[in-house]
């Protein structure tokens, strides 16, 4: 059995008791990390556990209906032989993507890393006995992605934790519920997975289970959030609370839906910050978690539209693979990466390091440009408009050249007033056919 280290928790959390009240106030070295992490815009996610042994994705122990003894005996079938961190990163990196974010603990509760909290992890409960956590934090340091880790800030199977809107139906008793207790846990796991591997960004989930509450629950995010930037200033948080900014924040989240849209019905109030940098969420297929009949998976066209689409709104894009228990990416995942990464092999310079464009977007595409070049923008085409790209132009200037990106060809051109028409090849093959422009 592990031993608790109370007595360093306890130094711990006195030391940030009186932090939390005062103004978020970012270190430089978390300012660095915002800049990089918004230059980067394509991440993976990794929602990634022992409700993968069930092939029925993330929310099974919920959907389902389990009970939490029965559930946690899938601990003892989960052994992901085939899992190679190292692999996996690779296909990331080849694919554009600049950071990885796993599940380190979702709302099962079963912890994908090291924990002195409990046996509920991947070491202690499983066959496989490895830490995953590690053996990732280990490939994204050697190949250059940086690595975030989702937490889960509800619990369907800890007794301690207050019950909310989810998790009604997993044989918890409730009458033990301790918000008190509970909190002090997730503040000791979050101490481990900052202290021992070194995540760039906390990424939470789950605050929106007591958004039904009569009296408004109190979760005590300040308190956290200052608890983890007393460990580390330099490490970014986000809160996908699908509400507006909350203090000590560094970036901020959307679920399946670009900033200001509400598709899902998700976040009929979030107010998007016009301060912090943005990320979207989507999954690749349909589920978060690796679901065996869920094939139904977004095409390469489809993804780079997304990707472009994003970052033409200033927005970073995290997109999710469910990997199987075997620990393999799915077949079909790696071939989308492939795709996107041939893709961003020819157009990255329109994604990396760029934000909004000067056209505003319309049924052709969207625009974006290099934060770091005022003269140049891009024109992301994701249909053909005909020969003719007629698209408004409201910057100042002369332009300079239009080429397409993929070959450094020219392309005729001319100004007319706030109009741009570029001609274009009579064919265009790919999904998302680019455009640079560049103005005197």
């Amino acid at each position: 059995m592990k031993t608790l280290k109370t007595l360093t928790l306890a130094i711990l959390l006195l030391s940030c008791a009186t932090a939390y009240s005062q103004k978020y106030k970012p270190a430089p070295e978390n300012l660095r990390n915002r800049k990089e992490f918004a230059n980067e815009r394509f991440g993976i996610f990794l929602h990634w556990g022992i409700y993968s042994t069930f092939a029925q994705g993330e929310w099974y122990l919920n959907s389902g209906k389990l009970h939490k003894d029965e559930y946690a005996k899938a601990a003892s079938a989960f052994y992901p032989h085939l899992f190679n961190a190292s692999d996996w990163v690779k296909a990331f990196k080849e694919a554009g993507a600049g950071y990885v974010c796993l599940t380190s603990r979702h709302h099962d509760g079963f912890s994908m890393f090291d924990t002195e909290t409990s046996e509920y992890d991947i070491v202690d409960a499983t066959p496989f006995g490895r830490d995953v956590s590690a053996e990732l934090a280990h490939a994204c340091r050697a190949q250059g992605l940086a690595l975030h880790f989702y937490y889960s800030q509800l619990d369907w199977i800890r007794e301690d934790y207050p019950l909310g809107r989810t998790g009604h139906d997993t044989g918890r008793k409730g009458d033990r519920q301790d918000y008190d207790s509970y909190f002090a846990f997730m503040k000791q796991q979050l101490g481990e997975l900052i202290r021992n591997y070194s995540p760039r960004a906390i990424w939470f989930d789950g605050y929106w289970d007591h958004d039904s509450d009569a009296t408004p629950f109190d979760w005590r995010m300040p308190e956290l959030y200052s608890y983890i930037h007393s460990l580390d200033p330099a490490c970014l948080i986000c809160n996908n609370h699908h509400i507006a900014v909350i203090e000590g924040e560094d970036f901020q989240a959307f679920e399946k839906d670009l900033p200001g849209q509400n598709t899902t019905g998700f976040a009929p109030d979030q107010k998007v910050s016009d301060a912090l940098p943005l990320e979207m969420c989507e999954t690749m297929n349909g589920m978060w978690g690796y679901k065996v009949s869920d094939q139904n998976y977004k095409s390469v066209p489809r993804l780079v539209q997304l990707l472009a689409t994003c970052v033409s709104m200033n927005t970073t894009l995290l997109l999710n693979i469910g990997p199987q228990p075997n620990g393999e990416l799915p077949a079909l995942a790696l071939d989308r990466l492939r795709g996107i990464g041939a893709w961003m092999d020819t157009y990255g310079s329109s994604i990396r390091g760029c934000g909004p464009g000067p056209v505003v977007s319309g049924d052709w595409g969207v625009s974006t440009a290099p934060t770091s070049d005022p003269k140049t923008f891009y024109l992301h085409l994701f249909k053909s408009p005909g020969t003719i790209l007629e698209v408004p132009l409201s910057v100042k200037g002369r332009v300079r050249a239009v080429k397409a990106l993929k070959n450094g060809a020219a392309l005729s051109f001319r100004r007319v007033k706030d109009k741009l028409f570029v001609t274009l090849p009579s064919e265009l093959d790919e999904s998302d056919y680019v455009v640079e422009v560049r103005m005197r």
